[in-house]
């Protein structure tokens, strides 16, 4: 693509004296060289921007400092970017509607129609495939599991018996939905396990990444809600509800019984107890730990986690310590005999 199809696409305007050269490929600042073009949109990489060999780099329009590369200026930097990309993606992998000979699939099992079963997968007794589905290699779908239309199942995902998964639902490899919850009780100098009779349920337009498992209830539903997304890692207790829209990202931990409000966002490593509640639209920090209900729209930081304002007090505070203490020190000194 030259810059001006680029222009045309993205509505970018640059320099009129640069010339209009070809775009061969895309890439981070970082890694861009001669014919690829990339985006820059957060300060914090300028060092980066200043250094690239990318040969245009989407930036915003009010954009004021000289770079190397053909500043091509756009009202979302991100989003043109994103328009680019995916002329110069490779195709997506289009999976033949076909179920493969060496697929299991019981006699009960009910598929819809232009479904996609790849080779090695299992579906047990009383499934039911929505249409255009795609269940990807040694995939398990479970004895009376369901699924709308337009699920994609990853490579080797186990889907329990009786789960529920909604329409256009995303699951992504080695993702496990209604293994058993974790549930003992210490009788007779042993952990005895307690039944879990309970699903889980998937509603629509959730999607879960990698390696990510999402234990059934011990009774009821664990309940993951309509737009939940859900990184990779992540571990999803029994009876946990996740309302909608709200984001987890990688290897948060929910506990049992818990439930999570409407549009939360969970940053990386973030650690939730269990039987408390998260108030719709909060936030928790990366590596936070919550021992106790959150209300809506609270930031929650460190372990344990406090709101913003309070951790930054006593993060500051404690950080200057030691200039306490060499003053402590130094009037004691004047105050020896």
């Amino acid at each position: 693509m030259t810059l001006h199809d680029i222009a045309a696409l993205t509505g970018a305007q640059w320099d009129a004296t640069s010339s209009s050269p070809e775009i061969t490929g895309v890439a981070s600042v970082s890694e861009a060289g001669e014919g690829d073009i990339s985006s820059f949109y957060n300060p914090k990489y300028i060092a980066q921007l200043r250094a690239s060999q990318a040969t245009a780099v989407f930036v915003p329009r009010d954009f004021a400092e000289e770079i190397p590369a053909i500043a091509l200026r756009v009202d979302d930097p991100a989003e043109a970017f994103k328009k680019i990309l995916g002329r110069f993606a490779p195709p997506p992998v289009e999976y033949p509607r076909t179920i493969h000979p060496t697929a299991i699939v019981a006699s009960s099992a009910r598929l819809g129609s232009d479904v996609h079963v790849g080779a090695n997968v299992v579906i047990e007794d009383a499934a039911v495939i929505g249409d255009h589905c795609t269940i990807c290699v040694g995939a398990y779908i479970g004895h009376g599991a369901t699924m709308g239309a337009d699920c994609h199942i990853g490579q080797r995902v186990c889907i329990m018996s009786r789960t529920k998964i909604g329409a256009r639902v995303i699951v992504h490899p080695g993702t496990v939905l209604g293994g058993d919850g974790f549930g003992y009780e210490f009788t007779d100098g042993a952990h005895r396990k307690i039944p879990q009779t309970g699903i889980v349920q998937i509603d629509d337009d959730v999607e879960i990444g990698a390696n990510t498992t999402i234990d059934r209830a011990r009774f009821g539903r664990t309940w993951i809600k309509q737009g939940v997304k859900i990184d990779n890692l992540c571990q999803i207790g029994h009876n946990v509800i996740i309302d909608k829209h709200s984001i987890l990202c990688a290897q948060v931990g929910v506990s049992g019984s818990t439930r999570i409000g409407k549009g939360v966002i969970m940053a990386g490593q973030a650690g939730i107890s269990g039987h408390i509640e998260i108030g719709d639209q909060a936030i928790i920090a990366a590596k936070a730990g919550i021992t106790k209900t959150v209300p809506p729209k609270v930031t929650m930081f460190g372990s344990p986690a406090l709101p913003t304002a309070e951790f930054k007090r006593i993060y500051v505070r404690t950080r200057n310590l030691h200039k306490l203490m060499d003053r402590v020190t130094a009037l004691e000194k004047q105050q020896a005999p």
